[in-house]
């Protein structure tokens, strides 16, 4: 997954705390990307992506004092931006609503010639019909590669319910693909 050095991230999290304000700006320059890109993946809005990341980083900025080990800068950072973003979500469910119905619509749309593409878009969409907590632990271990472990520390959440998360979120996958297969 091509993760930051965590030592180096709590190199600047040190500093930052002693006074050198040059230091949260690497930290931002080196994480911004990624917090924008995290948020955009449960909000497939670029905007909203970016409001989340700046409002994580206010948040991070305010309590970064209370981060116990700087070198765990990243699995804390990341778990401020995951909970801005479902605040987000919760916010704005009429929207996603919207959205579902929108991608729902769709279904019927094939392309024949391309049987790749189809087989992708029902992928797609059966991923869609999950719940918002187990779209993110697909994603997280088949795409991002985390570990349980990680995953845990990421959602504040035990490593038995992300593997019940994980289970379920197979198992309804692969009955709505027979269904549609």
């Amino acid at each position: 997954m091509g993760k930051l050095n965590s030592s180096e991230d709590g190199m600047l999290v040190t500093q930052y705390r002693s006074g050198d304000t040059l230091a949260f700006q690497k930290l931002v320059k080196r994480w911004h990307k990624r917090f924008c890109e995290k948020a955009f993946w449960i909000t497939k809005d670029a905007d909203a992506s970016k409001d989340i990341a700046q409002d994580s980083w206010s948040t991070i900025m305010d309590k970064i004092g209370t981060l116990n080990d700087p070198g765990s800068f990243q699995t804390w950072a990341l778990r401020i931006v995951f909970t801005k973003t479902m605040d987000w979500l919760r916010s704005n469910q009429k929207n996603r609503n919207k959205l579902e119905s929108y991608y729902k619509n769709y279904e019927g749309v094939e392309d024949e010639s391309n049987d790749n593409e189809a087989l992708k878009r029902t992928l797609l969409l059966a991923i869609k019909s999950l719940s918002i907590e187990q779209q993110v632990v697909i994603r997280l271990f088949y795409v991002e590669d985390y570990s349980l472990k990680e995953m845990s520390g990421l959602l504040e959440t035990s490593v038995g319910t992300i593997k019940s998360r994980l289970f379920h979120a197979r198992e309804k996958l692969k009955e709505q693909l027979k269904e549609q297969l």
